[in-house]
């Protein structure tokens, strides 16, 4: 069966959310995820050596978990955006079979890495609505009781797939 042609603007489109992974997985690339505590761990035990002064280190230490939390912020507003996370942005890519190769993996890292900086988000996973059954079951390993109970309510409201919901109620058990 042939394919319908893209429009120009629909492969502009595909072109510009294209572009964008690839600009986020770069910066995830180079990124170093470090906690707070690590972060200030390290200069403690320089300001113990007398390497560093303690003023020094706790303005280093807000500086870099500063930098980073910006970083981390960027990258996620830009994969809910091309995600079209709930409430959230344009929905470039609005269904998964269309994404490019490795969006899910990508997005699954900038769900561990929100939650991991301590970042709130008003869904615990990234582009839900886009996902299939198969790839919302696969991140319900990675979170907490209350996100659980949270994707629990969500999908009983809106897609309501028996599958998702009974994994879910077995991970809360």
């Amino acid at each position: 069966m042939a394919q319908p042609r893209k429009t120009s603007a629909a492969t502009d489109a595909d072109e510009e959310t294209r572009s964008t992974l690839v600009s986020v997985r770069d910066l995830l690339a180079r990124s170093v995820m470090l906690t707070r505590e690590r972060i200030r761990e390290t200069l403690d035990d320089a300001v113990t050596r007398g390497r560093i002064t303690r003023d020094d280190a706790e303005d280093l230490v807000d500086r870099l978990v500063a930098v980073g939390r910006a970083q981390t912020e960027d990258a996620i507003a830009r994969l809910e955006a091309i995600a079209g996370a709930p409430g959230r942005g344009t929905g470039k890519a609005r269904v998964a079979v269309r994404r490019p190769p490795g969006t899910d993996r990508v997005l699954r890292e900038v769900d561990k890495v929100r939650r991991s900086a301590g970042l709130g988000s008003p869904f615990p996973i990234s582009g839900y609505d886009d996902l299939t059954a198969a790839q919302v079951i696969a991140r319900l390993g990675e979170l907490e009781p209350a996100d659980l109970r949270l994707v629990h309510d969500h999908e009983k409201r809106n897609a309501n797939r028996k599958s998702v919901l009974s994994a879910i109620e077995k991970k809360l058990r």
